[in-house]
């Protein structure tokens, strides 16, 4: 890329623009945080305290919604008292259990860069050292926390790969077969949650935003999931087997008046799944075998780091439905505008888990969430960046002379 190209780069990844996404996340957090402080929700009694409601299922769901008054009756010795998040707060006891699940969130944060550090390698052939595949996916992840997740740092990833020395053509394939294989996992995964949990507990029974019910959800994920399948066939059919059709038809369908102006952009496009198609040939069994594999390491991984935090606060749980309520999530976490989908994630965690973590619990939870999942992209992003331009700049004049 040219000089002028990455003048861009440092633009749009500068260090001021990292305070908009810390601000909105945190903001949120602490909104919702002092906002539910007098708010008063259903729990668990302890050993020893006088309980006074009993939980009855209302809506069949089979979950204790805890914040759901229609869910719980007065009954002396129900099993559960009413208190409020700043009680709730005040009782939280960190203990070695607690600590623990903190360090299995860490684990799985681990593992999930590790998935992403093999994959990259695996993708080049090794072209990319160990330090180099690490230096990538950190650039990659900062610049996909720096954008709205529906437009992602796929273009910035093929900038950070071509510049590490890898040519263009194979930059755009590797970018192209990376988020063909996550979309991938997430439409496998999804039949298989709902066969194990069923749509009932999937979906939360409270609204969501002004006017929104649970069926809002529903008609945004499954809009979502079917246009997340529906763009990996048509990518995976342009990759694979007719990549010179796919250009053609792009550049045909923005032909017409209303599209005419991303005619250009459409061609660009088509261009790329050709290359792309070009660099894919030949590639044995063993390379997508690894590189799928080390996508669903990462992404498991990835949401078991929620887990894990819950575990801090609450011991016992359906790990499943916790695990395919992220799956639901992330759907609306993708069309969020913000950067990284900040300020949106941190108030749809308190939507999507308020049946199982007690207000103002929820979020402490969203805080230490994305301390650990999204802030350190941040950080991490512009301690690297600065640093890998000088380094892949004196690469490139070292290989020129």
């Amino acid at each position: 890329m040219s000089q002028a190209n990455e003048s861009e780069i440092r633009k749009k990844l500068s260090w001021r623009r990292v305070v908009v996404p810390i601000v909105l996340g945190l903001g949120v957090a602490i909104w919702m945080l002092v906002g539910s402080l007098n708010k008063k929700t259903y729990v668990e009694a302890r050993p020893g305290e006088k309980s006074l409601y009993a939980w009855v299922d209302t809506n069949g769901n089979g979950l204790v919604d805890k914040g759901d008054k229609a869910e719980f009756v007065f009954q002396s010795g129900g099993g559960y008292v009413l208190k409020s998040a700043r009680d709730l707060i005040m009782q939280v006891h960190w203990d070695i259990w607690a600590s623990l699940a903190i360090a299995g969130a860490l684990l799985m944060l681990l593992i999930r860069d590790l998935g992403y550090i093999y994959r990259i390698r695996t993708m080049t052939d090794g072209q990319l050292s160990w330090r180099q595949s690490f230096e990538v996916i950190m650039l990659w992840e900062f610049a996909s926390a720096m954008t709205p997740s529906v437009v992602g740092g796929s273009g910035i990833a093929m900038f950070v790969i071509n510049r590490e020395g890898i040519n263009m053509g194979r930059s755009t394939a590797i970018t192209f077969v990376t988020a063909m294989l996550d979309e991938i996992f997430y439409i496998i995964m999804v039949p298989v949650v709902f066969l194990i949990i069923g749509e009932a507990s999937l979906f939360p029974e409270v609204s969501f935003g002004d006017g929104a019910s649970d069926r809002s959800i529903k008609i945004i994920f499954f809009m979502g999931y079917f246009f997340i399948m529906l763009l990996t066939i048509i990518i995976s059919v342009g990759v694979f087997w007719r990549p010179v059709w796919f250009k053609n038809t792009l550049v045909w369908l923005t032909s017409f008046k209303l599209l005419r102006s991303l005619r250009r952009r459409a061609a660009r496009v088509g261009d790329e799944i050709i290359i792309c198609s070009q660099e894919l040939r030949g590639k044995p069994w063993t390379f997508w075998a690894r590189s799928f594999a080390a996508t669903c390491v990462s992404w498991t991984a990835r949401f078991f780091t929620l887990n894990f935090i819950i575990m801090a606060f609450v011991p016992q749980f359906d790990h499943w439905l916790v695990y395919g309520r992220q799956l639901i999530m992330w759907v609306i976490m993708l069309v969020a505008p913000t950067p990284g989908g900040s300020g949106v994630a941190e108030y749809s965690l308190s939507v999507f888990f308020e049946y199982l973590i007690p207000l103002g619990i929820v979020a402490v939870v969203a805080i230490i969430w994305r301390f650990m999942t999204y802030f350190p992209y941040l950080f991490m992003g512009v301690f690297i960046l600065p640093r890998w331009l000088r380094r892949t700049a004196a690469q490139q004049t070292s290989a020129g002379s």
